[in-house]
């Protein structure tokens, strides 16, 4: 999953996205936007990188940020989307301990998108009617090109 996600330039994937039904999602930021300020601090210093969660909770979340997300399911479409600022997780990791994990900033808000996933939920359901509007003629283009690709049209 994380050679998948770097190959397509991604920052997160879950295992729906591979056509597999599992709990399982990869987080992997740059340091450089681990940061609330450009060349500021890391806000989550001590999370080490890549993350492999494996059945994922959402604990506690805290807060609220709005910015822009994109996915690799859905390309080419970037939409605002409000998230927790601040959020805590507990999953097992790859060798099965169970972990739990306080995240800030961008790290949250990938580790909200992919948990989002496990549970069936795409980042265009989160924004708002008005831009669900705007894009209404992007996704259904989409959509069609992937029946077609999937041999479903």
């Amino acid at each position: 999953m994380l050679w998948i996600m770097k190959d397509r330039k991604g920052i997160g994937l879950a295992a729906q996205q591979i056509g597999q039904t599992i709990q399982i999602c990869v987080v992997d930021i740059p340091p450089a936007i681990d940061v609330a300020v450009q060349d500021g601090p890391r806000l989550n210093p001590g999370v080490t990188l890549p993350l492999v969660m494996l059945n994922p909770v959402l604990v506690a979340k805290k807060g609220t940020q709005r910015e822009t997300e994109g996915c690799l399911s859905v390309p080419e479409i970037w939409a605002p989307v409000n998230r927790a600022s601040e959020v805590k997780v507990t999953f097992l990791d790859i060798q099965g301990v169970q972990q739990e994990l306080h995240a800030r900033g961008m790290l949250a808000r990938v580790i909200q998108h992919e948990m989002d996933h496990l549970n069936g939920v795409l980042f265009v359901d989160r924004v708002s009617p008005v831009k669900k509007i705007t894009l209404a003629g992007k996704l259904k283009r989409l959509r069609k090109e992937k029946e077609v690709e999937l041999g479903l049209a």
